[in-house]
C-alpha cells in the first residue's frame, strides 16, 4: 500500500482478512464476501454488547435491559446469540446452524438489523471445520479494544471490502468505489451540514467518508441526514451492515430497488450528492420514461445512462445543492443519442462547476479512465468552469492498482477552494479556470486537456543546435541497428526456406 496514505491502516485489518480468508476453500469470492463480512460484524456487536454488558454490571444495574444499551447506539444481543455460544460450538458439526440462528435472534431484537444479516452457515458447501477455526481466531481478538481508533472494525469492514473487489475484479463496481476517489469528492463537496444523497449507494462508501470528513472537522454526524438507493439486493445489505457498524442511521427506502423506474425518494431534494453509477449503461428502460420530469435538459438514450443519471442527480438537487460523480471519459465528448446537446444544455445552464480528469488504473478490474463531474445549483464562480488534469496523479500501489495519496487529494481539494474564492490562478497542464464562452468555441467538449495545455518543460541548458545533433545522431544510430537486425531476420528465415 501507498505509504499509509491508504483509508485502511495495514496491521489488524490484514490479520483479520488472513483469518477470514482460511473460510474460502472453493467458494467463488462474490459468495464468501457475505459470509466473511457477516461474520466479522456478529463479532462486533457481540464485543460492543459486552463492553456494555460490563458497565451495566459493574453499576449494578439491569443487564438485560434493552434500553441501556439502545441508549449508547449498542445493538442488544440475546443469551442464545452472544459470542460465548458461539464460541462453544465452534467444532461441532452444527456450528453452522448456531450461528445462522444467532443472526435470527439478532435480527428479531433490533429492527434496524431485520433482514439484513446473512444466514447461509449451515450451507453445505461451506467447511465447518474451517469455520470453527475462524471462529477461533475470531474468540482471541477483542475488537473494540485494538489500538485508540474507535472505527477500527469499521476500517476492517472497508479493507475487506476492498481485498474482496481486488479479488472480484470487474464485477467488484457494483458494491465497491476505491475510496481515494470517494474521499476526493468528499473532500471537494465539503458536506458539513444538510442532505446526502447516493441513487447508487453500492456499500454505503460515500455515506462513511461523508460521516468521517464531519467528525475530523469537529462537526456532528447528526448535522447529516443519509438518503439512499440500491437495486442489488445482497449489496443493499452489506451497505446496511456497513453503516450499522458505525452508528449511521440512513434512509435506504423500504426495499431495492431501480433509481430510474422506482424513485424511492421522488420529492427528496439534497443538498450534497455523490455517486459513482454503473458506466455506460446500456438498455436500461429509457423508453419506459420518455416524459419523465427529471429529463430537463434532454431526452434520455437507451444506449448509455450516463446523461440520465446526471439529470436524474441534478433534479434532485436542493437550490443550492451540489453533486460530485464519477463518469467514464466518455461522457465528456460523446455525440451519441444526443449526449452532446444534452451536455450543452447543462453547461449552458451554468451548472458544471468542475471537472477533474483522473489517473488510469484506479478501479479493480477495469483500465476504462473516468473523470469526477461537480455540478452545483449555485456556483461560487458564475459562467466559469474549472478543469484539473490529475491524469498524472496517484501512486502505484501493486502492477495493477494505483491510488491517490492524501496530498493529491488535498491539493485537487485546495484547487476547487481557490476557484470559488476566485484566488486560482491557471497552471498550465494542471488546472485552468474557463468561461462558458470558450467552452462553447470547443463545441462544448469538457475534455480538461483541452483547456490546461500543456506543462512548461524545464530548460536542460543544451543549446537547441547542440540537442538536435545529438538527437538525430542518436536516431541515425538507431536505423542502422535496425537495418541490421532486419538483415539478420532475413538470412535466419532464408535459411529455413522462407524468403521474405
Amino acid at each position: 500500500m501507498a505509504n499509509g496514505n491508504n483509508t485502511a491502516s495495514i496491521g489488524f485489518e490484514q490479520q483479520i482478512w488472513a483469518a477470514a480468508d482460511i473460510l474460502r476453500g472453493n467458494m467463488d469470492a462474490a459468495e464468501y464476501k457475505h459470509v466473511v463480512l457477516g461474520l466479522i460484524f456478529l463479532k462486533y456487536i457481540s464485543d460492543k454488547f459486552e463492553e456494555r454488558y460490563q458497565e451495566l454490571l459493574a453499576d449494578d444495574d439491569d443487564v438485560e435491559d434493552k434500553d441501556a444499551y439502545a441508549e449508547v447506539n449498542v445493538f442488544f444481543v440475546p443469551p442464545s446469540a452472544r459470542w460465548s455460544v458461539i464460541s462453544e460450538a465452534a467444532h461441532e458439526e452444527e456450528i453452522g446452524t448456531v450461528i445462522d440462528d444467532a443472526m435470527r435472534a439478532i435480527e428479531k431484537e433490533n429492527k434496524r438489523l431485520k433482514d439484513i444479516l446473512p444466514k447461509n452457515y449451515a450451507r453445505g458447501e461451506l467447511d465447518k471445520r474451517r469455520l470453527g477455526n475462524v471462529v477461533d481466531l475470531f474468540t482471541n481478538i477483542q475488537m473494540i479494544e485494538h489500538g485508540t481508533d474507535k472505527d477500527i472494525l469499521g476500517r476492517t469492514y472497508e479493507y475487506c471490502l476492498a481485498k474482496f473487489a481486488e479479488q472480484e475484479g470487474k464485477r467488484a463496481g457494483e458494491f465497491y468505489t476505491p475510496s481515494c476517489i470517494v474521499r476526493t469528492l468528499v473532500e471537494v463537496l465539503q458536506p458539513f451540514n444538510g442532505r446526502v444523497y447516493d441513487p447508487c449507494c453500492g456499500s454505503g462508501g460515500m455515506f462513511v467518508q461523508s460521516a468521517k470528513f464531519v467528525e475530523n472537522h469537529s462537526g456532528s454526524r447528526k448535522s447529516i441526514s443519509i438518503y439512499g438507493q440500491e437495486s442489488n439486493p445482497t449489496t443493499r445489505k452489506l451497505c446496511l451492515m456497513n453503516l450499522a457498524l458505525r452508528g449511521i442511521e440512513a434512509d435506504l427506502g423500504s426495499s431495492d430497488a431501480d433509481t430510474f423506474h422506482n424513485d424511492l425518494h421522488p420529492t427528496l431534494k439534497a443538498d450534497y450528492i455523490l455517486a459513482n453509477p454503473m458506466f455506460n449503461q446500456d438498455k436500461w428502460g429509457a423508453d419506459r420514461l420518455i416524459d419523465d420530469p427529471r429529463w430537463k435538459f434532454g431526452a434520455p438514450y437507451d444506449g448509455n445512462a450516463n446523461f440520465s443519471w446526471i439529470q436524474h442527480m441534478i433534479y434532485h438537487l436542493a437550490p443550492n445543492g451540489k453533486l460530485g460523480l464519477v463518469l467514464a471519459n466518455g461522457s465528456l465528448s460523446s455525440q451519441t443519442g444526443g449526449e452532446g446537446d444534452v451536455r450543452r444544455n447543462i453547461v449552458d445552464a451554468d451548472l458544471v462547476e468542475g471537472i477533474v480528469a483522473m489517473p488510469t488504473q484506479l478501479f479493480y478490474g477495469t483500465p476504462i479512465p473516468v473523470s469526477l463531474w461537480f455540478i452545483s445549483r449555485n456556483k461560487a464562480q458564475k459562467g466559469k468552469t474549472l478543469f484539473i488534469d490529475a491524469r498524472k496523479m496517484g501512486t502505484m500501489v501493486n502492477r495493477r492498482l494505483r491510488e491517490m495519496t492524501t496530498e493529491d487529494i488535498s491539493k485537487i481539494a485546495e484547487t476547487f477552494q481557490a476557484f470559488d474564492d476566485g484566488m486560482l490562478e491557471d497552471v498550465k497542464g494542471f488546472c485552468a479556470a474557463v468561461t462558458t464562452a470558450d467552452i462553447a468555441k470547443q463545441g462544448y467538449i469538457l475534455t480538461p486537456g483541452r483547456y490546461v495545455g500543456i506543462e512548461d518543460q524545464e530548460d536542460d541548458g543544451e543549446p537547441f543546435e547542440e540537442k538536435m545533433a545529438r538527437l538525430t545522431g542518436e536516431l541515425s544510430e538507431m536505423f542502422k541497428r535496425s537495418r541490421e537486425l532486419e538483415d539478420e531476420i532475413r538470412k535466419r528465415l532464408g535459411a529455413i526456406g522462407y524468403d521474405i
